[in-house]
């Protein structure tokens, strides 16, 4: 009987490297919760022989470290599967100087020059030395640009599914080579089948793009977004037009800035699952992405990873899987849901608004997001604080987490809307209450510093150093910036100063007025274009 799989990706390559210990504790929670299957998402943070700058300084596993964390895997019966990429998503390992050959545009590889092949074969070489599953998962996603940088320099316009075609084929040669099965992201197939959508209205593979796609590579559909179990049966079954090896990969939402996103998860992912089941994919990944910077623990998600699990098991009784639950984990369900909350303000629902990281990096003076600033949000974030210090107290094993969520709502109690308070009563000329505001810039100060040392104990039992520096630029330069601003402030209000410009600009709303955005508001979770105005080249 063919086995059959319910895994979970770990992102490590998006700024934080878990550390071993710790991949080895998610992985025993998993098994207990059922799971089979752990990758391991690693664009260039694991050891290659021969290439020394791959992975340089980003924490990369050694050999013996990959090796330890399959070895405990094995011996509680949880698969380690390789996940890398082999096209795109490479732009850390790319931007060194012996790879300017191989690159064809920004971070993907130039296809049909013999020296990506060497550096791929490089890879599955050392890959194979640690790993023992037949499975790797090759990647190959979002290549957008694909043969039209270098490529199309060298070789004119070339129809782009064939460039794809041809490169997967040597790749797949080489995963023959070192005896592993290859899974790949579909939706460069569907992307390039289909106007470059991978989720349009009417999904399909055209009989030529089925016809370039290997009978025995692993599909990999993922869907993080969607809500309607007609339209996963749908993508689910244009997939199994190309065959019956096709894997369904929904999303964790660790990767919405600093809060989890539990109940998306289940909104999105149990329809998610009842598609699956119906449609007959028997191979199910959670994905548990980092993206910019890793700022959420993927222990926070471990509530909805196991109501998935039981659901997808035929499970309906939602008091039973959380008895289950308290019983696997040690902790209270409903408690650990409550990471979800740092974003549950003001009526917000959506997970691709992170309130909580968008209002912590909201500039006091050039405040892009205060036209979202809705009125009660910094009492319900007081409500929040105390909330879960009650949960801190309660947790068997992630006090220190909860702890750290209850130091950002406290943050975000005055930070939420200082900026929003500072223009208006700037705007009102009410210099006497502008002297009021001067403390709250103080009180931030300090919260600022409880919050970082909170983030700064999560991050360093979970994860391996490197990487940590980003959140010491982005949190020191918010408490610079603090400082800047009250500084000003101060002078304009001791008549030092006679304005402060960026206060007497008028704030638009950031939702276009209503025009564009009114169904759907941006996606907008990355630090760089929250805290930064100018777009900086």
């Amino acid at each position: 009987m063919k086995k059959e799989y319910f895994g979970a990706m770990l992102d490590m390559s998006r700024n934080g490297v878990m550390k071993v210990e710790e991949v080895k504790n998610f992985a025993s929670i998993l098994k207990k919760m059922g799971y089979n299957m752990l990758q391991l998402y690693m664009e260039d943070v694991y050891e290659v022989s021969g290439e020394p700058y791959f992975g340089y300084l980003r924490g990369r596993y050694s050999k013996a470290e990959l090796k330890e964390i399959v070895s405990y895997c094995e011996s509680i019966g949880m698969e380690t599967v390789p996940c890398i990429q082999t096209l795109a998503h490479l732009e850390n390992a790319l931007r060194w100087a012996p790879y300017k050959e191989i690159i064809d545009y920004e971070n993907i590889l130039l296809v049909d020059d013999p020296k990506t092949y060497n550096f791929i074969e490089n890879m599955f070489k050392s890959l194979r030395e640690c790993f023992n599953s037949e499975f790797i998962h090759i990647g190959m996603d979002e290549a957008y640009m694909l043969g039209l940088g270098k490529y199309l320099e060298l070789h004119g316009y070339q129809n782009r599914v064939e460039i794809l075609s041809k490169h997967l084929h040597k790749v797949m040669d080489l995963c023959e080579k070192y005896h592993f099965k290859p899974l790949m992201w579909s939706d460069m197939f569907f992307r390039l089948a289909n106007n470059g959508q991978y989720y349009p209205e009417n999904p399909t593979l055209p009989e030529e793009t089925i016809k370039l796609i290997p009978k025995d590579l692993g599909l990999v559909y993922w869907d993080y977004y969607n809500t309607d179990k007609e339209y996963f049966k749908k993508m689910m079954k244009a997939h199994l037009l190309a065959g019956d090896n096709v894997w369904f990969a929904g999303g964790g939402w660790t990767w919405g800035g600093f809060a989890s996103g539990n109940k998306f998860v289940l909104e999105t992912m149990v329809p998610a699952m009842e598609a699956a089941r119906e449609c007959g994919l028997k191979n199910i990944l959670m994905t548990l992405w980092g993206d910019n910077g890793k700022e959420c623990s993927y222990y926070s998600v471990l509530p909805s990873l196991f109501m998935l699990k039981k659901i997808y098991d035929g499970e309906t009784n939602v008091d039973k899987i959380k008895k289950e639950f308290k019983e696997i984990v040690n902790e209270n369900y409903d408690d650990m849901m409550d990471f979800d909350i740092l974003n549950d303000v003001g009526g917000n629902k959506c997970i691709l608004g992170s309130v909580c990281k968008q209002m912590l990096y909201n500039d006091p003076f050039l405040g892009h997001l205060d036209s979202t600033v809705k009125d009660g949000v910094t009492s319900e974030y007081n409500n929040h604080t105390k909330l879960l210090l009650k949960h801190a107290k309660d947790s068997k094993n992630f006090g220190y987490l909860f702890e750290m969520a209850a130091a950002h709502s406290d943050l975000l109690s005055y930070k939420y809307d200082l900026g929003k308070r500072t223009r208006d009563l700037y705007k009102a000329s009410n210099k006497e209450k502008l002297k009021g505001i001067l403390s709250d810039y103080d009180i931030v100060l300090e919260k600022i510093n409880v919050f970082y040392e909170k983030f700064k104990t999560m991050w360093f039992k979970e994860c391996k150093p490197n990487g940590f520096e980003t959140h010491d630029i982005r949190i020191g330069g918010l408490k610079q910036r603090i400082i800047h601003c009250k500084e000003r402030l101060t002078k304009y209000l001791n008549s030092e100063i006679e304005s402060i410009p960026e206060l007497e600009e008028e704030i638009l709303d950031f939702y276009g007025n209503g025009k564009e955005y009114t169904k759907k508001p941006p996606y907008y979770m990355n630090w760089a274009p929250i805290a930064l105005i100018s777009k900086v080249y």
